[in-house]
């Protein structure tokens, strides 16, 4: 389907790029090229160690940690990460992640633009998921906010969502929001196309594309989205069509 009506992919199919000398492995799932004019989303996968520095040319990032544990390196302080965690990355910020290993440690990584909002007072690096309270969304969903205003970051939003076995009905948004299926299995009802969904699953929906995500599996499926502007992921349009 052309880019401009939404898009699918798999954290499998991107291909995969190291710097030398770097504990992390990039995989761009979601850029410009699949038509997400805003939101660059990534998956990066950091080996036990330390990973060389980055930063993000003066871009804002919210991270999503999906499994595994570490120390993300800012400015100075240490942050101990965790699954099921946020991070807010303001622009002009550099930071380094510590592994200490076996296991891979595994995040997705959504950039922004920056408005004239800047960051907000209330400013918080993690945000744990268990931390949040559950909050309800269209049809029997719900979600919990991770990354959002409460956190200082003002134009973007980062929330968990727990879908049960189900389909909403179609509807719309107003934000431009990227999405990833942490877990579960489902079908993605998206330009009069149905494209099965699993973990690693990537979505891209611009703002007023008609969709809907279904879960045909036994127990819940939890995805995670990201969006811009900032705003409450339970206000959809719905289109019974």
């Amino acid at each position: 389907m052309p880019v401009d009506e939404g898009f699918v992919t798999t954290e499998q199919e991107a291909s995969p790029r190291r710097e030398d000398g770097d504990t992390a492995e990039l995989r761009t799932t979601i850029d410009a090229s699949a038509g997400a004019r805003l939101l660059e989303q990534r998956i990066i996968r950091f080996d036990p160690g330390r990973s060389k520095e980055r930063s993000n040319d003066g871009r804002q990032e919210v991270l999503y940690v999906v499994a595994g544990r570490g120390t993300l390196h800012l400015g100075g302080e240490s942050y101990a990460l965790e699954a099921d965690m946020g991070v807010f990355i303001a622009p002009g910020e550099c930071y380094t992640v510590e592994n200490p290993g076996p296991d891979v440690l595994r995040i997705v990584s959504v950039t922004a633009p920056v408005s004239e909002l800047g960051v907000g007072p209330e400013r918080r690096v993690t945000v744990r998921y268990a931390d949040r309270e559950p909050l309800p969304a269209t049809s029997n969903r719900e979600f919990r906010y991770l990354v959002n205003e409460d956190a200082g970051c003002l134009d973007v939003t980062q929330f968990v969502g727990v879908i049960p076995p189900s389909k909403a009905p179609h509807h719309t948004h107003d934000y431009d929001e990227v999405v990833y299926v942490i877990e579960g299995e489902g079908v993605l009802h998206l330009g009069g196309a149905e494209t099965p969904m699993g973990p690693g699953t990537c979505i891209h929906l611009p703002p007023r594309t008609r969709h809907s995500l279904e879960n045909v599996g036994s127990g819940n499926m939890r995805v995670l989205g990201v969006f811009h502007p900032s705003g409450d992921p339970s206000r959809a349009y719905i289109d019974n069509k």
